[in-house]
């Protein structure tokens, strides 16, 4: 079961390529299979949540009681998914 956040919903209604929201949901979805992939990591300052890649995109998500719940979705390489994470958890 998932549960997607308003922002990451928004950003992912946003995305222009239907590769990169496909590459993305694809994602999400295997999340579902396998909550804990090897290229996940530990979302240092944010207890509980993880963070993994899916191409040049970075996915922030919980994981509890079987339930993916997805915080943030942004470019990897931008820290707006970061400070987005502050303003979402202040």
């Amino acid at each position: 079961m998932f549960d997607i956040s308003r922002n990451a919903y928004n950003f992912l209604k946003k995305l222009q390529q239907p590769k990169q929201f496909k590459q993305i949901v694809s994602k999400i979805f295997s999340l579902e299979k396998d909550p804990m992939p090897p290229d996940s990591k530990h979302l240092s300052g944010y207890p509980g949540y993880l963070r993994v890649d899916s191409g040049e995109y970075r996915i922030i998500y919980t994981n509890t009681d079987s339930v993916i719940c997805v915080a943030v979705v942004g470019k990897r390489n931008d820290d707006e998914v970061y400070k987005e994470m502050r303003r979402t958890n202040a």
